[in-house]
């Protein structure tokens, strides 16, 4: 069983990240699930969501405490909520900035885990153009599928079907498709 945590903003996606990672792996005949976790969220404030991927039936449900991965959608929840603290040891984080690996690595308390970056606010405003709170969600799902193979990326757009429609179902495929291969031509570098 794979258990990923999605730190986020509300607004920018985190719940509905979760639940597409989770169609995209029952699509694949893996079992899966999200679960949101709300406090008293509003625009703007740190908002965590949980996903859970398994090629076996898994009776865990509660919430993640120490996962194999986080997906943090705003740099700034580094300094605020220390997402990094509990990835289990050789666990992965991917970050929404434009630093490097080494440089966040170098300021974490957690030496044992894999770092991969992807400025992803760039990235979301050659699709939706600047916002506020910026639409990096989808980009960080591309990211997911390129670093780890949990899901193929064809799932993801198959699941994203299943949660937008119309314009916003193609720029969130566009989306997919456009940090799933940044992804990969860094990887390859």
């Amino acid at each position: 069983m794979i258990e990923i945590i999605f730190h986020a903003r509300g607004g920018q996606g985190g719940v509905t990240a979760s639940q597409i990672l989770a169609t995209a792996a029952f699509f694949e005949k893996k079992y899966s699930h999200a679960v949101p976790y709300f406090r008293g969220e509003r625009k703007g404030a740190p908002v965590l969501a949980y996903a859970r991927v398994s090629d076996d039936p898994m009776v865990e449900r509660g919430p993640i405490i120490n996962p194999d991965i986080a997906i943090i959608m705003d740099a700034a929840l580094l300094k605020t909520v220390n997402p990094l603290k509990p990835i289990k040891p050789n666990g992965l984080a991917i970050i929404n900035t434009g630093k490097s690996p080494a440089e966040i690595l170098q300021a974490s308390e957690n030496k044992t885990i894999r770092i991969s970056t992807l400025d992803a606010t760039a990235l979301s405003e050659k699709i939706y153009g600047k916002s506020a709170i910026p639409k990096v969600n989808i980009l960080m799902l591309g990211s997911l599928a390129a670093l780890t193979k949990m899901v193929r990326v064809e799932s993801i757009l198959a699941a994203i079907d299943e949660y937008f429609t119309g314009d916003n179902g193609a720029k969130a495929k566009e989306s997919v498709k456009l940090a799933y291969d940044h992804v990969l031509g860094t990887m390859q570098k």
